[in-house]
């Protein structure tokens, strides 16, 4: 079933859901000292009865957060890493695999499509490829002690920060006699009021 709304009502109704949406960013706080002399807060008016009344808008509360570390963000916001590159092969995947490695935050530009091609050749005034940019220096050419220098003097560290979150631990499955032992063997059980002992 569709409904067909006039354009006014389906403007309207945008606008009334915007409005909404605003507001439930911005809310209405007031302040007040009761009759007992308790300060309150809350978010429905004051009663006749209230002193000091103070009416305050509070905006949404958020907290920003990023996966990368301080070092990471300070190094990127200097020197900006760009890595040229197209479909060469191994030579490429080495190339992208070492910012990978390092978990080095960069931008791609595909040197096979015109504008990639330009951008390169406005930086180097050629086409060789892949290419790494890091802020003003650049390299031709994927050198692996090169580019690890180029990234260990604008400050990126050597290394991703660890993964934070559960780590997963691969399941194996025991030799067939190991299995037998396993199901004969008694478990240890701990001394009383104790860990067991080995």
């Amino acid at each position: 079933m569709r409904a067909n709304l006039p354009l006014g009502s389906a403007l309207a109704l945008v606008l009334g859901l915007a409005s909404a949406m605003a507001a439930a960013q911005v809310q209405q706080v007031y302040r007040y000292v009761d009759v007992d002399g308790k300060i309150v807060y809350t978010d429905k008016p004051p009663p006749p009865s209230a002193k000091e009344a103070q009416s305050k808008r509070i905006g949404a509360n958020s907290i920003e957060t990023s996966q990368l570390s301080y070092a990471v963000q300070q190094a990127q916001e200097r020197y900006p890493v760009t890595l040229y590159t197209f479909a060469c092969g191994v030579v490429c995947d080495s190339a992208q695999a070492l910012l990978n490695k390092r978990g080095v935050p960069h931008s791609v530009v595909d040197v096979s499509v015109s504008e990639g091609a330009d951008r390169l050749k406005k930086l180097a005034g050629g086409l060789d490829a892949p290419a790494l940019q890091v802020g003003e220096q650049y390299s031709i050419g994927f050198n692996d002690a090169k580019w690890q220098a180029m990234l260990g003097d604008a400050g990126y560290p050597a290394t991703p920060p660890p993964r934070i979150g559960p780590i997963a631990r691969p399941v194996t499955t025991p030799p067939a006699t190991a299995t037998a032992t396993a199901q004969t063997a008694q478990p240890t059980v701990p001394p009383k009021g104790g860990y067991p002992q080995q």
